[in-house]
């Protein structure tokens, strides 16, 4: 099991969803960037966001 990690507060208000360019927020316990407009969660691996389309798990 990963250990948690946080993002930090000012990377957070420069990330974007690649995908339709929208803040994301950080889900701390499931350790993912959410977008909530394009209902898709990003995974942040070892403290790096990983915003590619292909990464991303869908939202219900």
């Amino acid at each position: 099991m990963q250990a948690a990690v946080e993002v930090d507060g000012k990377m957070l208000q420069l990330l974007v969803c690649p995908l339709t360019k929208r803040q994301l927020h950080f889900d701390h316990e499931a350790q993912e960037l959410i977008s909530e407009t394009a209902k898709l969660a990003y995974p942040v691996r070892d403290g790096v966001p990983i915003l590619l389309v292909s990464e991303a798990r869908e939202l219900d």
